[in-house]
């Protein structure tokens, strides 16, 4: 199944009060492994998560994404035009397929979006090169999106972004990532439940929960702090 919405939430269980625990991006592929009266359990394409989503309606079709959102957010016009009425927002990552353009913009299912918010497909960078976009987006545990993101989210994102995999949660993620020396320029610091990205040596950035935001930290009064609140040690650089 392909993802047709602004975003999916995929929860724990399948009951209203249960938990956020990921989220599906625009053009994203799923399977469902089971129907249920109000929901449907499945798994994602990209990292192989399993979760519940409610029931809504899901096409089977051959979707060849050709582009990707680079911003932060984009707005999806009716019209080719930035007076026209706004259908949604598409959030960083979230997959596209070109039909048509007109100047500024181009179209994809019926829809319009300004071609400075997206790249190629196949376009990639050094990982971690405009985190910075996410920064004071709020704290939301499974979010992956502009107005929500978790700390693994927020390194999941970017790997995903530049056509590499990476697991969705921090403890695969620890598993994942080979072992690091040292604390330098795009390192992965692993607590227990808790990811961060150093943007320099000293500077690191983080969706941390105690702030409610993305936020750029010191990098040794991060680690001193979380030892001293949460009584966690760090437990690798990656």
């Amino acid at each position: 199944m392909i993802n047709k919405y602004s975003c999916i939430n995929i929860y724990e269980n399948k009951k209203k009060s249960s938990k956020l625990s990921s989220q599906i991006l625009y053009g994203e592929k799923f399977s469902i492994i089971r129907k249920y009266r109000d929901w449907y359990k499945i798994k994602t394409s990209y990292d192989k998560y399993v979760g519940f989503i409610k029931k809504k309606k899901f096409k089977n079709f051959i979707y060849k994404p050709t582009h990707k959102v680079s911003s932060l957010k984009a707005n999806i016009f009716l019209k080719p035009t930035k007076n026209s009425k706004i259908k949604m927002k598409l959030s960083f990552a979230s997959l596209i397929q070109i039909k048509s353009s007109n100047k500024n913009f181009l179209n994809f299912d019926n829809y319009w979006i300004q071609k400075s918010d997206v790249v190629p497909i196949n376009f990639q960078e050094k990982i971690f090169e405009r985190i910075k976009i996410f920064k004071n987006v709020r704290y939301k545990w499974g979010g992956k999106k502009f107005d929500g993101i978790d700390c693994s989210g927020l390194v999941q994102i970017f790997y995903k972004f530049n056509n590499l995999y990476c697991p969705r949660d921090t403890g695969p993620q620890f598993r994942y990532f080979k072992k690091f020396k040292s604390i330098k320029k795009n390192s992965i610091i692993f607590w227990k439940g808790h990811v961060a990205i150093c943007l320099t040596k000293k500077k690191l950035i983080h969706a941390y929960g105690p702030r409610k935001k993305v936020i750029i930290m010191d990098t040794k009064k991060t680690i001193n702090l979380i030892k001293k609140t949460a009584k966690l040690e760090v437990i690798g650089v990656k």
